[in-house]
């Protein structure tokens, strides 16, 4: 078992003992597709955390040898995320954590924590959440955004192409009603970078 899932197990165990609701909090894909059952949704803020796209893909959005890049939760001192917290039924618990390993832990540059969240009605509570690793070697970290457009534009993997995922994600944030001007700076950028490729018939 590698360290995520170990990790994962401690987590579990840290939370079965505990007399709470379960929540799971979600930054990109979980919110609007979370993909299992939940008694609750409601907006949410994680602290010490930015939305970010930290992640290297080589299979969905990229390639061995050109990968492209994914949203992750990059450590940030004195940042915030704005995400959507779901509360879940503690009988459903055991199956949607084995969703979550699968969807989340195995082979990406993902953790998991269990971390305080507040949600958008001022209730304090912790909620499961999966955090980018900086000792992964899928971790990109901060790149340069004219350095992260370049590997956008021209990324490409089983799930399409790597700049779709950057639109279809930016759309999805804003149908949510959130707006984060890194990513829409990124967008831009990769937006007229295309626009260049299309004029020189580059693609």
């Amino acid at each position: 078992m590698d360290r995520n899932l170990r990790e994962w197990a401690d987590v579990l165990e840290a939370e079965a003992a505990a007399d709470r609701a379960i929540w799971v909090f979600g930054y990109g894909s979980l919110m609007w597709r979370p993909g299992f059952p939940h008694l609750e949704s409601a907006g949410a803020v994680l602290a010490g955390y930015r939305r970010s796209f930290c992640i290297w893909s080589e299979h969905h959005r990229g390639a061995p040898g050109r990968p492209g890049l994914v949203l992750g939760l990059a450590p940030d001192d004195g940042g915030r995320c704005e995400g959507r917290a779901f509360r879940v039924d503690r009988a459903d618990w055991p199956d949607i954590a084995a969703y979550l390993e699968e969807r989340e832990l195995r082979g990406y540059a993902y953790r998991p924590a269990y971390l305080p969240v507040s949600l958008a009605d001022g209730r304090p509570v912790r909620a499961h959440c999966f955090v980018a690793d900086p000792e992964h070697s899928h971790y990109a970290g901060a790149l340069p955004e004219a350095e992260a457009a370049q590997i956008i534009l021209y990324a490409r993997g089983r799930s399409g192409l790597n700049r779709d995922y950057l639109i279809q994600t930016v759309g999805a944030l804003e149908a949510h009603g959130y707006r984060e001007p890194s990513l829409h700076g990124l967008l831009e950028r990769v937006r007229r970078l295309t626009g260049e490729m299309e004029v020189g018939g580059g693609i």
